[in-house]
């Protein structure tokens, strides 16, 4: 008998998904725990795979479509099966916002008339989207599907074409034989794409003409990562501490360290200063477990395990994996485990467990030629170490000034669950280990 497949919930938050692709085609037979799609939820890309097994009768849902939690997705059963009723009582997927023109503003008793809208049809209404080098912000849907009601005639190097310059090919009409869409086709469908503008924009003076921004939809983890830190902000009560440590040691430490590793295969074993920083964190934090805490409306929750979030930079946002008991772990098992989750981490493959219940985090930014940042709490976590980058820069040793390493970090903390007493304890502990860092060695 056929039967209706449903969205599963494939992480702890997750309310809905975009499934970004099937990997399984109508006709197909399917086992169990095949492997049908692959799904964007806000916390990593998941694998949806079947509970049943039967054959693929009917997709509801195209790729690139968002689906909320138990929202019909497909139909599988026998080949024959009569699934005109299934089919008729799925939902239809919600409708996609029709985008806003852009409009010539015209102040009040102006001689001056806007132009006229251009009439003719538009044959791409999504936004251009167009994905920099460092754009760690958006989602870059497929536009290169064939609509459901008809088929696109374009090579595959057409594709591939359009896509890089965000052009949706649905619907589309060339001019090449029947209606194949060829290379200079490209053009005018680029002309005819209709963008997006923000209101605050339509104040510009009459005779100003603007630029049309570029429209990134927010993808599942912007969404997630915009909810939560803005409940962080609004909610948890920030302050600040600051210092700067002398990282001569550390960096004569990490040079050492690297120049004798044994080379595993090919590619020696590479400590970074993060890696230090991480296991000098750990350490503080067994020393000053007050600083290593959880508020709740309850009690103040002192955890017995230092589980240090890191966070990672991907293409859609931030993630924080996290190295469970680090204080417990050596160096280079710290730094063979976070290689490891940031490889992960950017190839969407985490677990959502893994990047769950840590209690401290830390964000580092001098990789990036940051010298010095604030960060947001990632609750229910107290506390947040921002990282800069190790700065050469004259200091004065002995009563002579001298070449030297500076390192600036800032301890965001919750004022509910750490005071500042706590955080300066905590911060004078880690500054002890850095500038001592044979102690984060042996430790």
């Amino acid at each position: 008998m056929a039967k209706v497949l449903e969205m599963p919930k494939l992480s702890p938050t997750m309310e809905e998904g975009v499934l970004s692709a099937w990997h399984k085609k109508e006709g197909d037979t399917i086992g169990i725990d095949d492997l049908l799609a692959e799904v964007e939820t806000d916390k990593a890309t998941m694998e949806f795979r079947a509970f049943d097994k039967g054959t693929l009768l009917k997709l509801l849902v195209a790729p690139g479509a968002t689906v909320k939690l138990g929202q019909a997705v497909a139909i599988i059963g026998n080949p024959g099966d009569d699934i005109t009723n299934l089919a008729g009582s799925a939902p239809a997927p919600a409708p996609v916002p029709a985008p806003v023109p852009v409009s010539v503003p015209v102040a009040v008793n102006a001689s001056v008339s806007a132009p006229a809208p251009s009439t003719a049809p538009s044959l791409a209404p999504p936004p251009t989207i167009r994905r920099s080098n460092l754009d760690r912000t958006s989602y870059e849907p497929d536009f290169t599907e064939a609509p459901a009601d008809g088929r696109v005639m374009a090579s595959p190097f057409i594709r591939k074409q359009a896509r890089d310059r965000g052009i949706d090919l649905r619907g589309a009409q060339g001019s090449g034989p029947h209606g194949r869409v060829v290379a200079g086709d490209l053009d005018s469908l680029s002309r005819s794409i209709v963008k997006a503008a923000p209101t605050s924009l339509q104040s510009a003076p009459i005779g100003l003409a603007l630029r049309e921004p570029e429209v990134r939809p927010n993808s599942m983890m912007r969404k997630t990562i915009a909810r939560r830190l803005t409940e962080s902000k609004q909610t948890v009560p920030h302050f600040y501490l600051t210092i700067d440590v002398d990282a001569g040691p550390l960096a004569a430490l990490r040079e050492k360290i690297n120049s004798e590793q044994p080379k595993e295969g090919e590619h020696p074993i590479k400590v970074s200063l993060n890696d230090l920083l991480i296991k000098a964190c750990a350490l503080g934090l067994a020393l000053v477990p007050e600083c290593n805490a959880t508020y709740t409306a309850e009690a103040i929750l002192i955890h017995r395990r230092v589980d240090i979030s890191v966070a990672v930079a991907i293409t859609d946002g931030l993630v924080t994996p996290v190295v469970r008991d680090a204080d417990k772990k050596s160096v280079a098992a710290i730094s063979r485990e976070v290689r490891d989750l940031a490889a992960r981490a950017k190839g969407k493959k985490l677990k959502p467990e893994e990047m769950q219940n840590g209690t401290f985090s830390i964000s580092n930014l001098g990789m990036f030629g940051i010298d010095e940042f604030s960060a947001v709490i990632n609750p229910p976590e107290g506390a947040i170490l921002a990282v800069g980058r190790v700065r050469d820069e004259p200091v004065v040793h002995e009563g002579q000034i001298v070449a030297g390493k500076r390192l600036a970090m800032t301890l965001s903390c919750d004022h509910r669950v750490v005071d500042g007493a706590v955080g300066a304890a905590f911060l004078a502990e880690l500054r002890a280990l850095l500038e001592h860092p044979m102690r984060v060695l042996s430790g």
